[in-house]
């Protein structure tokens, strides 16, 4: 992987994204209903794309919102839909085109209130918040349950798009409902949307269904409940956040008066270029918290916090800088939070688990070993957490890709969908506690586990050949030994829950790895890990990659 030159510098303002441009085409293009790449697609976060490319734009939303009223009515949901929006240039237009539907179709929507800084227009909801909203309604119902919708295409570039729905468990929807909400969305685009109801958006606003709702209160003024406020708010440290831009950006001014944390919001300007975000590793703008290249700006203020933190543009992840170390691989603050919520939470009980997708490293499993816990390995995606999140047979869900949740002091379920906000505030909880902050704590990990290098890497495949791979059976994987080391499992399922890995993941005692293909590009992905440093890591990487291609080679 090549790295642009402009790497980690504020973008060149002639490569800004045109947003009269970008809006205009929203509205003024129709997407062909017959070319797959100008349809919706639900991938394991929703419909995302961009007007530029037919691939996101006004009939999109429309056709995805009729299907997602239809289901609602054959499931029988008829409680109110939380939906919200994050700062991306299409999100608002989104937003509009989806209220005219859901008001036509007589659903009751609560939509965000605004605040002052918003002038009291409808503003922004990271994801987390519509998650929390849905769970606190339907938390004792059992009967006109709410859902959700999130417009959103997390932290991808600013010309981009994103859709979600969130069901009554307030997590991402599984694929048996984005299926079905696909298919019926893709029905409407070939009809050309005559079977979908639509009212203007001045009589969507109005309509008795509509109701303004506090999504800030509601969310900011239960995070005592899973956030230890005091030992932030006493600990005498400073604490940075970023909100990059995103929809966060008026909860972090709520969460510090609030609670009268030592914590300096950085910014909370909104400009749906991005103009003011450091470029990503190939030089486009993308909101990635987790990355050095995005971060640099925060990286470069370490040293006048004890942490800083910030979340990309939803909000559904999270990215930790340490005075020690700088910014966290996201696998070792996954480590580190685990390691301190289940020594610090004392109502979890002991049989909550700890969730990890099977690309996580595998320093959570001996972090999980010498907590004595259980950890429930399931395959990528986030919707495999909700269930024990909500049950409490999960204390903590995460994936490596900087996306976690967990429960409240006393053991409920706070976010089903990924929460960076409060796993920003724990790393500060963290270091306030501790005395050490997360860069500090992930060493002293490493001294009683080992040191992993995890590192993931792309090979091109044909669609034929990825097809191929997801269909893979152990049996096809004929090696005994993976980079010196005897094979112990060879993984198609997932051991959390016996689900299809869509892959394959070899693991031995000392590294693993996982070959996934591609939803979106002609190629498959490699994970891999070692506990034996960068050689042993790269011999991992070529053994895989010839046993895969082997294996794609028939």
């Amino acid at each position: 992987m090549s790295i642009d030159p402009h790497a980690g510098r504020l973008p060149d303002p002639h490569s800004l994204a045109n947003l009269p441009r970008l809006v205009s085409r929203y509205y003024s293009e129709r997407p062909d209903a017959h070319d797959p790449a100008q349809q919706v697609a639900f991938g394991t976060s929703g419909h995302r794309g961009s007007s530029l490319k037919l691939s996101f734009n006004e009939w999109h939303i429309l056709a995805t919102t009729q299907a997602i009223c239809e289901y609602r009515e054959a499931q029988g949901i008829d409680g109110p839909l939380f939906i919200g929006m994050d700062t991306h240039a299409l999100s608002e237009p989104a937003f509009v085109s989806a209220l005219e539907v859901l008001a036509a179709n007589r659903v009751a929507v609560r939509i965000d209130a605004g605040c002052e800084a918003t002038g009291f227009e409808p503003g922004y909801t990271p994801t987390p918040a519509i998650s929390n909203a849905i769970l606190f309604y339907n938390q004792g119902r059992h009967h006109g349950l709410a859902d959700g919708i999130v417009i959103t295409p997390s932290h991808n570039p600013p010309v981009d798009g994103g859709f979600k729905y969130n069901p009554t468990n307030g997590g991402p929807a599984d694929t048996g409902v984005t299926k079905w909400i696909q298919e019926r969305a893709n029905e409407h685009l070939a009809e050309g949307l005559r079977q979908v109801q639509r009212v203007s958006y001045a009589e969507a606003l109005a309509a008795p269904t509509t109701q303004r709702f506090d999504y800030i209160e509601s969310y900011v003024g239960g995070l005592d409940k899973v956030i230890d406020m005091a030992a932030i708010r006493d600990s005498g440290l400073t604490f940075g956040v970023d909100p990059l831009g995103g929809a966060g950006v008026h909860y972090w001014p709520r969460i510090a008066e609030k609670y009268d944390l030592p914590l300096e919001v950085m910014s909370t300007t909104v400009d749906p270029t991005f103009r003011f975000m450091r470029v990503d590793w190939d030089g486009k703008i993308r909101m990635d918290c987790s990355s050095p290249h995005a971060m640099a700006g925060l990286i470069e203020n370490k040293d006048r916090f004890d942490v800083s933190f910030a979340c990309d543009t939803d909000h559904d992840r999270h990215g930790i800088v340490a005075r020690s170390t700088g910014l966290l691989n996201p696998n070792h603050y996954l480590a580190v939070a685990i390691e301190y919520l289940f020594t610090h939470r004392p109502h979890w009980g002991d049989k909550a688990a700890i969730g990890k997708t099977l690309v996580s490293s595998s320093m959570i499993d001996r972090v999980a070993e010498g907590l004595g816990r259980e950890v429930n390995e399931v395959p990528v995606g986030f919707k495999w957490f909700v269930d024990g999140l909500i049950e409490g047979s999960l204390g903590f869900g995460g994936e490596e890709s900087a996306g976690a949740s967990f429960l409240t002091l006393e053991g409920q379920p706070w976010s089903t969908d990924k929460d960076g906000i409060i796993l920003g505030l724990l790393a500060a909880e963290i270091t306030a506690v501790t005395g050490q902050d997360p860069g500090e704590r992930y060493r002293a990990l490493t001294e009683r586990y080992g040191a992993p290098v995890y590192q993931r890497v792309d090979a091109p495949a044909t669609r034929e050949q990825k097809a191929r791979l997801g269909k893979l059976s152990p049996e096809q994987v004929t090696a005994e030994t993976l980079a010196g080391h005897p094979i112990m499992r060879k993984l198609t399922e997932a051991p959390g829950n016996g689900a299809a890995i869509g892959g394959l993941k070899v693991v031995t005692e000392a590294g693993w790895f996982a070959a996934r293909p591609s939803g979106t590009e002609d190629v498959y992905k490699i994970y891999a890990e070692s506990f034996e440093g960068e050689a042993h890591l790269a011999r991992i990487q070529q053994e895989a990659k010839a046993l895969v291609d082997a294996v794609l080679a028939g």
